[in-house]
């Protein structure tokens, strides 16, 4: 601490904001430009990304449960944490963030299984849910992505209303992140009741793994490449802002190398088996597994747990096949 009362993590979080603000500057100045903004992009810098259930010691914070047919073992996961109307309530109007991110077939493991979108849709709007909406914004055309991932047919046949990405679904968003701030987010994700992250696990060349937390990137637009120079950092920001209320995290097909996109059935492993969780890092910590990875192997882990956002073990769960 110095005589300004001035210590060493506050410049290292500065340090850090500035470093990236001034890679996503030489990238086009995207945060700070507001003429980049179509007027559609509205300001709503007082958003609120916390979609948490109520702790409830009477169920687990995590189930995971295997077995062939996925869509059964999809049921049989949130069931084990209090069933889908624990969490959702007549008149909700629910987000589900899978990962769409890749033109890529269901069978290549780089998107979620469109199986499990849609029985998680289903589960949804029988526990009174008034409205489903699934999106998510692609490093891909969104178009091809979301048609070819098999997850704009499932999830519409299931009764989902499916949002493909545009600017004007943007708002500009305060994250109030150690190194993120301002930046445009799918409002989707804020305006709903309840939040569902269903992440597909997989591998990812620069931080090894792509669980739940790092699927929060697919609620942002902008230049989100340039987070990668400080990935760890901005998957625990976006992380303490995106609180969900439900994990359901597909391990059925996992890619196990050369990820995020593969596209080599080389690349993928059957794993055959869905975690659901109420705790995103212990969804996390827990997933990682199924890439031969510990908790410790993921500096965001860490970093998201020491920021209270949640348990990386010594978690309540269940595991088994299913019945």
């Amino acid at each position: 601490m110095n005589d300004d009362g001035f210590n060493r993590r506050e410049f290292l979080i500065l340090s850090g904001k500035a470093t990236l603000l001034s890679a996503i500057l030489g990238g086009g100045g995207y945060l700070l430009s507001r003429n980049e903004y179509s007027p559609a992009i509205a300001p709503l810098f007082a958003a609120d990304g916390n979609r948490a259930a109520i702790p409830d010691s009477s169920f687990p914070v995590l189930a995971a449960i295997k077995g062939t047919d996925h869509a059964k073992a999809a049921i049989e996961s949130v069931a084990a944490l209090g069933g889908m109307q624990r969490f959702i309530s007549n008149g909700d109007i629910v987000a589900i963030k899978p990962n769409i991110g890749w033109d890529r077939t269901s069978e290549q493991g780089a998107n979620t299984n469109p199986l499990l979108v849609k029985k998680a849709v289903e589960m949804c709007l029988e526990a009174g849910a008034k409205k489903v909406i699934v999106t998510d914004m692609p490093c891909n055309d969104p178009r091809r992505t979301f048609n070819r991932s098999g997850i704009q047919g499932m999830a519409e046949a299931a009764g989902a209303e499916i949002i493909l990405p545009e600017e004007r679904h943007f708002v500009e968003t305060d994250l109030c992140g150690e190194i993120l701030g301002a930046w445009p987010v799918l409002r989707q994700f804020l305006e709903c009741d309840k939040l569902i992250n269903m992440p597909v696990v997989k591998h990812h060349g620069l931080c090894k793994a792509t669980l739940g937390m790092k699927n929060w990137f697919g609620v942002l637009g902008g230049p989100r490449n340039r987070l990668h120079q400080m990935i760890d950092i901005s998957i625990a920001d976006l992380a303490q802002f995106f609180r969900p209320t439900l994990v359901i995290a597909d391990a059925t097909r996992v890619m196990v190398r050369n990820g995020p996109v593969g596209g080599r059935l080389s690349d993928v492993e059957v794993r055959d088996t869905v975690v659901a969780a109420t705790d995103q890092v212990a969804a996390d910590s827990y997933s990682c597994r199924y890439l031969g990875l510990q908790p410790e192997d993921l500096r965001y882990i860490a970093m998201a747990e020491s920021r209270g956002l949640g348990k990386a073990a010594d978690f309540t769960m269940v595991e088994r096949d299913s019945a």
